[in-house]
């Protein structure tokens, strides 16, 4: 068994899913020869040969157009936006094809294809390589968002989402690409997808988040922790569909919840699971639900990058207002 990083688990989960099924194609920008910008597909097309790790053009709209037609007949394309900020040329084949296919063909077609794209910031990127957009995506019916947040979770979510017979988005947070290292066994075993996964158990408040901000959120529970007070911790995991249940038992059990997200506050999924709680979970709650979200701009130049993001410190001071309501 070895200890791998995130960005391992995702190309040992794309070898995995290549190796059992030949429909398996990787695509995208320098995804062959040169394994991917962040090496994410470094060796596959070397093993596989390059009529299954295709370089594409610099062309995304191209690649989503493609993976779309592919999954129509049969194939199950993963498709790689270099960046998260590349995705947006797509969006008009995945919403408007890859999200309908199913419904408009009654059923007859479904179009099983990945997108999958490192996301978020923390990196010192330029402009459009460190958006969040998971809300966007997670508003278009019919598509599978997902989020993974350590390697062992990024091998089995990814394998799910291969074997999904409908399009998922795969967000990978690169700045946790190479965070820690698990012991992950390359056993082909898929993890559950629309599922919340419970990092830590706690009776005094719930910490809701996922991709790369479950890092915060941990450093966050340790403090607490020191301090006598149990933090359940919940990694969403799949942003749509959203698994609510588990966060509602949750604040059951503990009366309090705050939800850290990388993305803007406006519109965000953050928003979503407190207005999902304010409907099914408002008699549990001891206090108001507290949102710890990146500001309602543009994501800023590496000098202010850190700033913008969600610290310890202000997840802290969020969970400090929540517990002194009493």
């Amino acid at each position: 068994m070895a200890e791998i990083t995130l960005i391992e688990g995702v190309t040992l989960a794309l070898a995995r899913a290549m190796e059992e099924d030949s429909s398996v194609v990787v695509l995208g920008e320098d995804v062959g020869v040169n394994g991917g910008v962040f090496r994410a597909t470094a060796g596959l097309q070397q093993r596989f040969g390059n009529e299954r790790v295709l370089d594409t053009p610099l062309a995304e709209v191209m690649i989503a157009g493609m993976s779309v037609g592919m999954a129509a007949q049969g194939m199950k394309p993963v498709a790689e936006a270099q960046f998260c900020g590349f995705s947006m040329p797509m969006i008009d084949h995945i919403m408007c094809h890859a999200g309908r296919m199913r419904n408009r063909t009654r059923g007859r077609l479904s179009c099983p294809m990945v997108l999958r794209f490192p996301s978020g910031g923390g990196i010192h990127a330029p402009e459009h390589h460190s958006e969040s957009p998971e809300a966007l995506f997670a508003h278009m019916p019919g598509i599978r968002v997902v989020i993974p947040s350590s390697p062992a979770r990024a091998y089995g979510l990814l394998l799910a989402a291969i074997r999904d017979p409908d399009p998922v988005i795969f967000m990978e947070p690169k700045r946790i690409y190479r965070w820690q290292k698990e012991e992950v066994v390359d056993d082909g075993e898929e993890l559950p997808l629309d599922v919340c996964y419970t990092l830590r158990d706690g009776s005094d408040i719930t910490l809701v988040s996922w991709g790369a901000m479950i890092k915060e959120t941990l450093a966050a529970a340790d403090e607490l922790a020191s301090r006598g007070i149990q933090a359940e911790v919940i990694d969403v995991a799949t942003i749509s569909p959203l698994d609510m249940d588990t966060i509602i038992e949750s604040v059951g059990r503990t009366g309090r919840c705050v939800i850290i997200q990388e993305a803007p506050k406006h519109c965000g999924v953050a928003s979503e699971i407190a207005a999902g709680l304010a409907d099914a979970g408002l008699y549990s709650l001891l206090a108001p639900v507290k949102r710890v979200c990146g500001y309602d701009t543009v994501m800023p130049l590496y000098r202010s990058e850190m700033k913008y993001m969600p610290s310890v410190r202000r997840i802290l001071d969020a969970i400090d207002a929540v517990l002194e309501v009493s």
